[in-house]
């Protein structure tokens, strides 16, 4: 089986739009791509995973169709390997090299900067961009709640000198964010913690949120799923139904690239 369509099917919805289907493939094919040929050390004798925390999931035909009713199952599939097929061999390039094409489930409007998600520096084709449509998915918000025992807790395995006054109404506040608008530094108590550390911690969906404290309880108010950087496969099936091709999606997410033949 072609490895690209155990990637889509395990990555992206066939009920999406085919259109995102097809950029979904060649990003799925450019992160493979440039994967195999920046970081294959990490991954010992392999050259990638199929672990979506990692590199890209990935199913079997078999995993995949089980997955799905029997009424769909066959045209679920023929969609994918359409949306593979028709984009043999293209590949997302900058500079004549291919891209690490990042990939996430819905951006809440605005795409996001690596650096601020995992530091070091940022890639020019990886651009904060705006995408209108993505608040009609599920993705798009999201709440956790927590009583303020919890959320000590939490704070406390991780930081042990941690403190915090609940008197004080300042004592969760957010500082600084991001051009995107995500949460950049957060105050907690006495520690200060950047929006990702935050989202990791109390396992957020996303670095976009608000906090706010009611009575005994802690809410993060939510917006977005995912690290936000690259393509929003949300804002992709979005412009796929207000009429936008692969090539003009992957074009919104990947600021100066051109898509190649290999």
């Amino acid at each position: 089986m072609n490895i690209c369509i155990g990637v889509v099917c395990a990555e992206m919805p066939a009920s999406y739009e085919m259109e995102a289907l097809k950029a979904q493939a060649v990003v799925a094919r450019t992160y493979t791509i440039y994967t195999i040929t920046h970081n294959s050390e990490k991954h010992g004798d392999g050259s990638i995973c199929t672990s979506s925390a990692c590199c890209q999931a990935w199913l079997s035909k078999d995993e995949r169709m089980s997955k799905w009713s029997d009424e769909e199952k066959e045209s679920n599939w023929a969609k994918i390997e359409e949306a593979v097929n028709s984009t043999k061999g293209k590949v997302i390039e900058y500079n004549g090299e291919a891209i690490d094409a990042f990939f996430h489930s819905n951006s809440g409007g605005k795409t996001e900067v690596p650096v601020n998600v995992w530091g070091g520096t940022n890639y020019p084709y990886l651009q904060v961009v705006e995408t209108t449509g993505e608040d009609a998915y599920s993705q798009y918000s999201s709440e956790v709640e927590l009583t303020k025992a919890d959320f000590e807790n939490k704070m406390k395995g991780k930081y042990s000198d941690f403190s915090i006054d609940w008197n004080n109404s300042e004592c969760i506040k957010i500082t600084e964010h991001t051009d995107a608008g995500r949460a950049k530094t957060v105050l907690i108590g006495n520690k200060s913690l950047s929006g990702v550390e935050v989202r990791t911690l109390f396992g957020l969906k996303s670095a976009n949120f608000k906090c706010e404290i009611d009575g005994d309880k802690v809410k993060f108010s939510v917006i977005g799923y995912g690290h936000g950087v690259g393509m929003s496969q949300t804002g992709a099936d979005a412009m796929a139904k207000q009429g936008a091709s692969y090539t003009e999606i992957i074009n919104h997410f990947y600021t100066g690239i051109e898509i190649v033949d290999i």
